[in-house]
């Protein structure tokens, strides 16, 4: 498999522009001849679908919640970062595209994060038109505040609610477009095969969940805005429903995935309270600006947290880290809050925990102003944990939070399958190893409403596109191995739950690729899964039928899916022989506990291509040059 990039030559500062000027173009009056399907409809989808069908593009966007408004993007609390220099703190597009080539360990492509940093400034302007109520400073100006892995306020935020925010302005602008017919809506349908005809990606065959009945709906291109795989390790922050079906099938037709072993884990989440939890909930990486985090400097301390002494306190971040404190980016943060805790210094009944404490920050700024800044995130705490955290600090521990691999794409967002391009989440693109704090929103955005609008209209110009039915062969064939696929799901008629499958592999896949890794557990799990896989065939029991609304059947046909990209992910991690952002190899880090790159064998792009049925995927691989950012090790201290 070839992987062309597609990056434009000269200088970094003028590549898009460049770009787009050497684009082709669709005249406005053609654009209505052609039809493009979104799946997806969180932030990249929505603001994507909302764009291409303002330019005049028919489009049909599908997504499996009752509504727009309820995909995951609403759950993103903190804010969205942009390189505005309101603060005058010396921030800069430069500097935001460095922090961010830093913030993923070098394991990202300088071209596309210099566009991201680049059009950041543009969301911003783009989401204040629409309406969104980002927070004000008392004269009126947009406020900021900090995010990890910085050393400026770049971070625009309404409350601890920016995702909602956004996502409303998103669905709104979608919205429009559908009442005006440029937009048709197909909510709970969920995408369970990509159509490929003569090479190029020309439809989906999706399932209507509520009627059960299979669909075939075909376009001249089709855009995938499914967002992350993380619920592969079953306890996440991700929204249950979110899985990553709609990529694993456009892998297995040919799409290359890329660096699926990049998961990252968010530092502040809601520890786990018992063997039975089924989901973990994510407290804002903002409460970092004003939260000190520590743990006792005794093991097995049994007092309260306002019992301890400051002198017996370690505010370990700010000790280890002192330029960065508590805003250390998320992959270093949630290592030295494990190693805190196998030391044997974790809090809370578990001992898998740290404090979170405003105890200082109350006393410098008083609780009215804590409260107008995290309120709603410290009444969420307070109805989970039945803990008030304006008078006890916090309890958090890691947890898995985003996935930074997904289908390989170039420049253009096109993945290895000609007209399927990959917004969002759901490609690899601009975060390399580890993703910083308030950039999942700006990827979305940039993707959505800038981005693939002009990538996709040079895709359409350049391409012939011959008229194509529901009676095609590889459409029927496509619909066929859905309907086998489902039918072999329901007739198992085991006697084990579904639920119980998804557990087992997510206890495998955080207990052996979880925040650290080696080559003895990475093994381990590569015999494991593939035996888990094997019973769930032969055991796994599937009430109802299909023909009908059955949410069993989605969620087993989900599992199915995570059981093979889980075994991917492994596969990845075994061979990426070093330690780099969030993929931390216990067998390659430095003196003091650091990932150690090797960047003469791994400065690259792996991307797994589908071999066939138990047969091992073969690892392409994208170099990457880093002509404006040195590789060095990286140093928060």
């Amino acid at each position: 498999m070839e992987l062309n990039a597609k990056i434009p030559s000269g200088p970094i500062e003028g590549k898009w522009e460049k770009h787009r000027f050497d684009m082709n173009l669709v005249n406005p009056a053609n654009k209505r001849k052609y039809s493009i399907i979104v799946v997806g409809s969180g932030l990249a989808g929505a603001s994507g679908a909302a764009s291409m069908a303002e330019l005049g593009y028919n489009v049909k966007c599908f997504c499996y919640q009752d509504s727009p408004r309820r995909a995951h993007s609403i759950a993103a609390q903190g804010g969205i970062n942009a390189a505005k220099n309101y603060q005058n703190d010396g921030d800069s597009v430069y500097r935001l595209f460095y922090d961010t080539v830093k913030g993923g360990d070098y394991r990202s492509r300088e071209a596309n994060v210099y566009r991201l940093a680049e059009l950041s400034v543009e969301i911003i302007d783009q989401c204040v038109a629409q309406g969104v109520p980002f927070a004000r400073e008392y004269g009126g100006l947009l406020d900021n505040r900090s995010f990890g892995g910085a050393l400026v306020s770049r971070t625009f935020y309404a409350r601890g609610q920016t995702g909602q925010q956004l996502l409303l302005g998103a669905y709104q602008a979608l919205e429009r477009q559908i009442g005006l017919g440029k937009v048709k809506m197909y909510s709970r349908h969920e995408m369970l095969e990509l159509i490929v005809i003569d090479g190029r990606a020309r439809g989906i065959v999706v399932r209507d969940m509520v009627s059960g009945e299979l669909g075939i709906h075909l376009a001249d291109a089709v855009v995938l805005a499914t967002g992350g795989y993380g619920n592969v390790f079953f306890l996440s922050t991700y929204a249950k429903g979110a899985n990553g079906t709609a990529i694993w099938r456009a892998y297995k037709r040919g799409a290359a995935f890329a660096d699926p072993c990049f998961t990252q884990i968010h530092p502040t989440c809601i520890p786990v309270t018992g063997e039975y939890q089924s989901k973990l909930t994510l407290m804002s990486e903002s409460l970092r600006n004003d939260g000190r985090i520590w743990v006792p400097k005794q093991k097995g301390e049994s007092r309260p947290a306002g019992a301890i002494p400051e002198e017996e306190r370690d505010y370990y971040l700010e000790r280890l880290y002192p330029a960065f404190g508590n805003l250390a980016p998320r992959d270093i943060s949630s290592r030295a809050a494990k190693r805190v805790c196998d030391e044997g210094r974790g809090v809370g009944p578990t001992g898998l925990g740290v404090y979170l404490d405003f105890a200082d920050a109350i006393q410098r700024l008083g609780a009215g102003v804590i409260g107008e800044k995290y309120g709603n995130l410290f009444e969420m705490y307070e109805r989970i944990t039945d803990e008030d955290p304006y008078k006890v600090p916090m309890r958090i521990f890691p947890a898995t939070h985003y996935t930074m691999g997904g289908l390989w794409v170039d420049y253009n967002l096109m993945s290895t399958i000609p007209g399927c391009f990959v917004i969002g989440e759901a490609n690899f693109s601009d975060h390399g190893a580890n993703r910083l704090g308030a950039s999942a929103l700006m990827q979305g955005l940039a993707d959505g409403y800038f981005v693939i609008p002009y990538t996709i209209g040079d895709y359409l110009a350049s391409t012939k596109f011959e008229k194509v039915s529901e009676d095609h062969p590889q459409a029927q064939a496509a619909k066929a191995e859905v309907e086998e696929r489902i039918k072999r799901l329901l007739s198992v008629n085991g006697k084990c739950t579904i639920m119980s499958f998804h557990r087992e592999l997510g206890q495998i896949m955080w207990e052996h690729c979880g925040m650290s890794r080696n080559r003895a557990l990475l093994e381990e799990a590569l015999q494991k899964i593939p035996a888990v896989r094997e019973r769930f065939w032969e055991d796994v029991r599937v009430p109802g039928d299909g023909d009908e609304l059955n949410q069993s059947l989605e969620y087993a046909g989900r599992v199915a899916d995570f059981l093979e990209i889980g075994e991917l992910i492994c596969l990845d991690a075994l061979e990426r022989e070093e330690s780099c952002g969030a993929h931390f190899r216990e067998e390659y880090q430095t003196e003091d506990g650091e990932a150690l790159r090797d960047d003469e064998n791994y400065a690259h792009v792996a991307a797994w291509e589908y071999a066939g049925e138990g047969k091992k995927p073969i690892r392409n691989v994208e170099p990457l040059t880093f002509e404006y950012v040195p590789l060095e090790q990286r140093s928060y201290k």
